[in-house]
């Protein structure tokens, strides 16, 4: 009989222990006494005309070697809802675009990019990548709410031989931790809006203390509760980080980060809206409030918990050489129970499912300046335990069946050795060749199961009882996956404020551990990693009132595996199913207008494709970006439109389980509205108050955007059991955050 394999203790009173912790290491600054107990007027202006640069949701930068943008703490702070996730942060990027049908930060959201979905990019936090392990996937809702994020780099190219995680193939988006202030300050939050959804936050910044003023320190505590534009799709986010910085020397410098999340809500494992609901324009039906049936809120929830810690030293070591190094842990542990039925209710109709994993690892960069220009050389070293299972269940009563669909635990060792070297042919020209070695090594024990994965390993399976008699308890097995990693780029400057660039680049990305859940695990050949190679030009130019970057580009991209067994053997054999082409330009810019104003914009037309001329689902033809943006003495506003394509979903029949371009998804365009008035010394107590407005899907629309058809369905004839993604209805807010 096979039995659940359960995590490590882990999550005790974490919150508690980080409270306690910021608590201490605030202590010191709490303890200073200033010179006056006066608190200074603070006045709050901003000159009429100001830099493009200075303004921009998103911009280029002078020294990108690729098509990067960069995002700014200015635009997180007064631009985005406070209960925003990180894919609001970079959604005015570029080609990249994301959608939560339960409102904005309310969902486990996904971002696109070029096309290419969440699963195919590197997501970072100060450079420590972080993904899901059973597949390179990433969980919005429970890492780094934007209160965390002090700014954003996407790099839209699988990177430099520097640029390190599981999945270059598409992308990279590098998360940045607050910055530090000279200033003692603490914020109180409050926000209120739409849904009935609430955020309280307390932040705390120490300023410079202890001797010579070389600490410092920002603490973030909050909690987010909504009851969600979905029916009975409510959210408990509570939530806190912590940053210290000590200079310990003139050239060392310690940084340590911590961040704890915890997350209780009740969406399903079914999150789409059924077509028959959305004909009846029940745009927000997703659970009921009655226990006989299938789609109760209490037979669908999550519990999840997540970590995130690292120490970092940054040191010049003298002769050119630098060091960076960053020991990291973190944490995800999602217990997920839902039903797996609309409208059944039996002893094996619900899932009591575990996703959890620890990772641990070292990031170590170092760097040298010479007269030849700057070598780089680095090493990721990455080790995680995973902990999955899947059993059949009574949502009643939660008793589970003996035998569980699948039962795993897994090591995953991740190492990336590094190198490049950027020569300095001439004060403005430079060349980088560099080359990175990719090694992935899985090691898996699987308990027997009642068929679903690798099965019952020689056992006899009772359906009616669901106890498996006799075979192996479990089964270990282990794959190596190697890639070399060659990137190649030139980058010139053309005058002081305008720059041009090359780049070609191999990414990678490992296969998912879904390929090991046949029978008995036998898959010969292994498969090995998708790659994509990328070739793109770009241009960057910065003046006082306006600011461009371009670029061109061209991926060849590895398809998917399709696994086929052989009846002989017992083997599944995995190969690719073929190449993907994206291509496309990109340009974004942002103009002063005057008198406050400034105008950003961006564009991206393209294609991604496979061979046989058809669109990969997903992807769009082209977006747009388009916001006005306006700051004068204590108001700033702004006013911003994303824009998506058209762009096709997959359907299946009963004999093809893949059918291109079977539902049509129109181009949709979602607006939002920000406006912030900053008013000093509202009170005796305070030095400023600011106040602002949001509105999120300004315009109010219910487009679809995204479509997952009934077997037999399509866009010619759609059918009323289809899954619909759609746009939640138009939210307000309202916050206000005090300093004192």
């Amino acid at each position: 009989m096979s039995k659940k394999i359960n995590p490590h203790p882990l999550r005790a009173n974490v919150l508690h222990i980080a409270g306690a912790l910021a608590v201490i290491f605030a202590a010191p600054a709490f303890a200073q006494t200033s010179a006056s107990t006066n608190l200074p007027t603070v006045v709050v202006s901003a000159p009429s005309t100001m830099a493009a640069t200075e303004t921009a949701p998103s911009q280029g930068s002078l020294e990108a070697r690729s098509a990067k943008s960069v995002v700014g703490d200015a635009y997180i702070r007064d631009y985005t809802s406070p209960i925003s996730d990180y894919t609001q942060v970079i959604n005015m990027t570029p080609g990249i675009f994301s959608y939560t049908a339960n409102g904005v930060g309310l969902g486990d959201a996904k971002i696109t990019l070029r096309g290419l979905s969440d699963s195919y990019t590197v997501f970072s936090f100060d450079g420590i990548p972080f993904n899901d392990t059973n597949g390179v996937s990433h969980h919005s809702w429970v890492f780094f709410p934007a209160q965390f994020i002090g700014g954003a780099v996407v790099d839209r190219s699988p990177g430099s031989a520097a640029t390190v995680g599981q999945a270059t193939f598409g992308g990279s988006v590098d998360l940045q931790s607050r910055t530090l202030e000279a200033e003692r300050r603490s914020s109180v939050t409050a926000s209120y809006g739409s849904w009935n959804t609430r955020l309280i936050g307390l932040e705390h910044e120490t300023g410079q203390f202890g001797a010579d003023g070389k600490s410092n320190l920002l603490v973030n505590v909050q909690q987010m509760q909504s009851d969600g534009y979905e029916t009975y799709n409510q959210q408990d986010r509570k939530a806190a980080s912590a940053k210290y910085q000590n200079a310990l020397t003139n050239d060392m410098t310690l940084t340590l980060f911590a961040s704890v999340l915890n997350l209780t809500n009740n969406t399903p494992n079914i999150k789409g809206l059924l077509r028959s609901d959305f004909d009846l324009a029940k745009y927000n039906y997703l659970l009921s409030n009655d226990p006989k049936r299938g789609d109760y809120y209490g037979y669908n929830f999550y519990t999840i918990d997540t970590d995130f810690e690292y120490a970092g030293i940054a040191a010049n070591l003298g002769g050119g050489w630098k060091l960076e190094d960053k020991l990291y842990r973190y944490n995800y542990h999602n217990k997920q129970n839902y039903n797996g039925s609309v409208t059944t209710l039996s002893t094996t109709s619900a899932v009591d499912k575990l996703n959890s994993y620890i990772t641990m690892g070292n990031l170590l960069r170092v760097s040298r300046e010479s007269s030849l220009g700057t070598l780089r050389m680095g090493l990721w070293l990455d080790r995680a335990e995973s902990f999955r299972f899947q059993i059949p269940s009574d949502p009643r009563t939660w008793i589970d069946t003996a035998a569980p669909n699948f039962s795993e635990t897994y090591t995953t060792t991740t190492m990336q050795p590094y190198v490049e070297h950027e020569f300095k042919l001439s004060p403005t020209l430079s060349i980088t060749p560099g080359l990175k070695y990719a090694s992935y090594k899985q090691e898996f024990v699987h308990l027997q199961d009642n068929g679903t994965a690798v099965g019952t390993l020689g056992g006899v399976y009772n359906k009616t009882t669901g106890v498996i008699t006799g075979g192996a308890a479990s089964l270990a097995n282990s794959v190596t996956y190697t890639d070399w990693l060659p990137t190649l780029d030139v980058h010139y400057m053309v005058q002081p404020n305008w720059s041009v660039y090359g780049q070609f680049a191999k990414g990678d990305q490992i296969p998912t551990t879904s390929v090991f859940d046949v029978k008995n695990a036998l898959v010969s050949p292994a498969p090995k990693p998708t790659k994509s190679s990328t070739v793109q030009f770009g241009t960057v130019w910065n003046g006082t009132g306006l600011s461009v970057s371009a670029d061109v580009y061209h991926t060849k991209l590895d398809g998917a595996y399709t696994g086929v067994l052989d009846t002989v053997t017992g083997n599944t054999a995995y190969t690719l199913s073929g190449t993907e082409v994206s291509q496309g330009f990109e340009v974004e810019t942002n103009v002063t207008l005057g008198h406050g104003f400034s105008l950003y914009a961006n564009l991206t037309l393209g294609s991604l494709k496979y061979a046989s001329g058809k669109w990969v689902a997903g992807a769009p033809r082209d977006t747009e970006s388009l916001g006005l943006n306006f700051q004068q003495g204590p108001w700033s506003a702004n006013v911003q439109a994303k824009r998506v394509g058209k762009m096709y979903n997959d359907g299946k029949t009963a004999t093809t389980p893949v059918v291109n371009e079977a539902f049509s998804i129109e181009p949709v365009t979602v607006a939002n509205l920000f406006v912030n008035y900053t008013v000093a010394k509202l009170t005796p107590f305070d030095k400023k108050t600011k106040l602002q407005f949001g509105v999120n899907n300004l315009f109010n629309r219910h487009d679809i955007v995204a479509v997952s058809g009934a077997t037999g369905s399509s866009a010619v004839t759609p059918l009323a059991g289809d899954y619909l993604t759609i746009l939640p209805e138009r939210s307000f807010s309202i916050t206000a955050t005090m300093d004192f």
